[in-house]
């Protein structure tokens, strides 16, 4: 897949609006997950670098399921970027100003009053606006008025049709980022041109989500290992699968939370003789003990196994982070429902919309 990169792009003097994925889980002013934001730090710092001006925009939390719950504005401050800001700037190590507003005379108020005074601007958060699930062609438009260039750097979004992801696009000349082109490489290399044996590792929650991506794998890879909660699911539904995928042959306790011994052993044996592993989703309840147990022994082999590892989905990655071991794997996607859409051959319109 060809894909137009940043590095082909004439930065010099350009303001450049880059979609990043801050959509992180926070309390108050703490960041808990830095993971993502971490991510577009080396597109940032090379738009910089290469003489643009960065203004970066994304989504934070769900304020349209908030406001339906909860009547009044006190939405508004629960899920503004300016509680968390000033920790992004930390992360980022750029001195960073809210453009509190998606309006363009205001964007083009903060571009001239504080241009030469900080590193980069934040949008406020994109969600505010229901135009952006529309994919609304005038919001669109109005947010590439003050634009010379747009870049995506937010894979983990690239599976919805929205303003942020393909409607801007569509109006400027448009680029994929630094971790959107390593996304797109090592996700296609996993799902079309897999080492064989090939190993996926499928866990989490919704077997409705993750049936797709469970067929798409069986036509490829050499055995399909499944835990978590759609292992229940699978279970208690009677769901019949081809004789690659390997369901649990016992579990930790009667509650079903976590994957038992002689099935941590087994996928363990598996795993260790894969040259390719993807995995997406925890074989429990990893955020309780002792249920996070398969979750780190899985992790475990994976990390020891030398296969070409890809890993994705936010309890996945939060397992990796606290685990250490990041630097034992090939790739860490940013993508939860984005990484399944892709590897199950599900449209992308926020990668289409960037090829060549």
């Amino acid at each position: 897949m060809e894909l137009k990169k940043i590095q082909d792009a004439d930065l010099k003097g350009k303001k450049v609006l880059v979609r990043a994925s801050f959509n992180v889980p926070y309390e108050g002013n703490v960041i808990k997950e830095p993971y993502k934001i971490k991510m577009v730090k080396e597109t940032v710092d090379y738009i910089i670098a290469q003489g643009g001006k960065v203004t970066m925009f994304s989504n934070l939390g769900r304020p349209e399921e908030y406001q339906k719950e909860h009547p009044g504005m006190e939405w508004m401050k629960i899920f503004s970027f300016g509680n968390i800001i000033e920790e992004m700037g930390k992360i980022l190590g750029l001195r960073l100003k809210l453009i509190p507003s998606c309006d363009s005379n205001v964007i083009k108020k903060y571009q001239m009053q504080y241009g030469d005074q900080y590193d980069a601007f934040v949008l406020e958060n994109i969600k505010f606006y229901k135009e952006e699930t529309d994919n609304d062609e005038a919001f669109s438009a109005q947010l590439a008025e003050n634009f010379d260039l747009f870049v995506n750097e937010s894979f983990s979004d690239c599976h919805r049709a929205y303003v942020s992801t393909v409607g801007v696009a569509q109006k400027l000349p448009a680029y994929a980022g630094l971790q959107l082109q390593r996304e797109v490489e090592n996700l296609s290399r996993v799902k079309d041109h897999p080492e064989h044996p090939a190993v996926a590792i499928i866990g989490g929650a919704k077997i409705e989500t993750k049936l797709p991506l469970i067929n798409s794998f069986v036509e490829n890879y050499d055995y399909i290992l499944v835990g978590g909660k759609i292992a229940n699911e699978a279970i208690d539904q009677g769901m019949v699968f081809d004789s690659k995928v390997v369901l649990p042959m016992d579990f930790a306790d009667e509650g079903r939370f976590d994957i038992g011994p002689k099935t941590i052993e087994k996928f363990e044996e598996i795993i260790s003789h894969a040259e390719t592993i993807v995995w997406n989703g925890p074989m429990g309840l990893f955020e309780k003990k002792p249920y996070d147990k398969g979750t780190r022994r899985i992790l475990r082999a994976i990390s020891e196994s030398g296969a070409f590892s890809v890993v994705g989905g936010g309890e996945s990655v939060q397992a990796v982070n606290e685990s250490g071991v990041e630097h034992e794997l090939s790739f860490i996607s940013t993508g939860g429902g984005a990484m399944l859409e892709f590897l199950s051959g599900e449209p992308m319109p926020g990668v289409e919309v960037l090829k060549k």
